[in-house]
């Protein structure tokens, strides 16, 4: 279903093409972070979690960031299988609302994404135990150094680590509007793969 009168900002039929020509736009004005995101997941109980990743790649029919798989997130995003993210960029006054499946990104991409990284990036992957208890901030810091002394200068990407791709079952444009009459425009979808139904919401 298309909405007649999405046009302009909103106009297009791959919701991933758009969110790659908002990201696009707000690079140009966007301070830092245009890629950070809110993510949502939740534990075992139902109650939510909330941090701020950076998404590292739109693709085709995802949306892509990396972690360390046995943090926090990681153990819930693994567990549930499900997650959310809002993306705002202030400069632009416009947000993206996303919900959807989680699956792994451990292959070729995430190695190749891991040796981009800054060298003191990839020995920290190895050397955090990411949302475990730390005792002292010295304890970080020699573990550092012994992960690079154990690892060297090209360190393979720890099995621990790697990336989770999104595949949104809904997502939502929203721009602002004078006296918060905002548009938005929510896309949603039964299955991953299936096509898009497209309705304007109240702001």
């Amino acid at each position: 279903m298309v909405m007649s009168d999405r046009t302009g900002i909103f106009a297009g039929d791959d919701p991933f093409a758009l969110a790659q020509e908002w990201m696009d736009l707000a690079r140009g004005s966007e301070i830092a972070d245009l890629d950070a995101v809110a993510l949502a997941s939740v534990d075992t109980s139902g109650l939510p979690n909330v941090r701020i990743v950076l998404l590292r790649s739109i693709e085709a029919d995802a949306f892509v960031f990396y972690t360390n798989y046995q943090s926090t997130k990681g153990q819930e995003l693994i567990g549930s299988g499900k997650a959310a993210f809002v993306w705002h960029w202030k400069s632009l006054k416009r947000q993206i609302r996303v919900r959807g499946l989680v699956e792994k990104e451990d292959g070729e991409k995430a190695d190749a994404y891991y040796n981009s990284r800054p060298l003191g990036s990839r020995i920290g992957a190895w050397a955090s135990q990411q949302s475990q208890p730390l005792e002292a901030r010295e304890d970080l810091v020699r573990a550092v150094q012994d992960a690079g002394e154990t690892h060297g200068d090209n360190p393979a990407r720890p099995p621990h680590w790697g990336g989770f791709r999104i595949r949104p079952l809904e997502m939502e444009f929203w721009a602002d509007g004078e006296f918060r009459l905002h548009d938005r425009f929510r896309w949603t979808r039964e299955k991953v793969n299936e096509a898009w139904s497209i309705q304007r919401l109240n702001p």
